[in-house]
C-alpha cells in the first residue's frame, strides 16, 4: 500500500475533493487535520522546499489573519512568514500531500492526480458536480 499524507481542512471543499480523489485511487492517506496538528517548522519547511514552491505561494489569504498581520508586505523574509504560519497554521494553504511521487499543494484539487502512484478507479466528479475523471479513470478537462 503506498504511504500518502495529506495536510487537510476538513472544513475546505478542496481539501475535500482532494481526499476523495486520493480515495477514487484506492488509496487510504494518512490524514493529518493540520489546524490541529500543525506540522514543526522543520517539517513545514520541507514540504515547502519538495513542493517547488516559494513560502509565500504556500500562504493562505482569505479567510486568514493575513492582511492584518500585514503579511503582504514584500519586505518580510520567508522566516518572517514562517514565524507567522507557525504562530497562525490557518495561513497555511491547503491541501498539501505527499507520495513517493512528490508533494503538491493541490489547488485545484485535480493536481493530486500528477502524483498519486495508483491510477483513478471510477469516474470522479467535484463536490460542486465538475466532472474530474471519466468511468476509465481517465482525466476529464475542462479545457478540451
Amino acid at each position: 500500500m503506498s504511504n500518502v499524507v495529506i495536510y487537510h481542512n476538513p472544513d475546505c471543499g478542496t481539501s475535500r475533493n482532494t481526499l476523495a480523489m486520493i480515495r477514487n485511487a484506492g488509496i487510504e492517506p494518512s490524514i493529518v487535520e493540520y489546524l490541529k496538528l500543525p506540522p514543526s517548522r522543520e517539517k513545514l519547511v520541507e514540504l515547502i522546499e519538495q513542493s517547488g514552491l516559494a513560502v509565500r505561494d504556500v500562504m493562505r489569504q482569505k479567510g486568514t489573519p493575513y492582511a492584518e498581520l500585514n503579511l503582504d508586505n514584500p519586505a518580510l523574509t520567508d522566516e518572517h512568514l514562517l514565524d507567522a504560519m507557525m504562530a497562525h497554521p490557518i495561513l497555511i494553504n491547503r491541501p498539501i500531500v505527499v507520495t513517493s511521487l512528490g508533494v503538491r499543494l493541490c489547488r485545484p484539487s485535480e493536481v493530486v492526480l500528477e502524483i498519486l502512484p495508483n491510477p483513478q478507479l471510477a469516474a470522479f466528479s467535484k463536490e460542486d458536480g465538475e466532472a474530474v475523471v471519466d468511468g476509465e479513470g481517465k482525466r476529464v478537462r475542462s479545457d478540451d
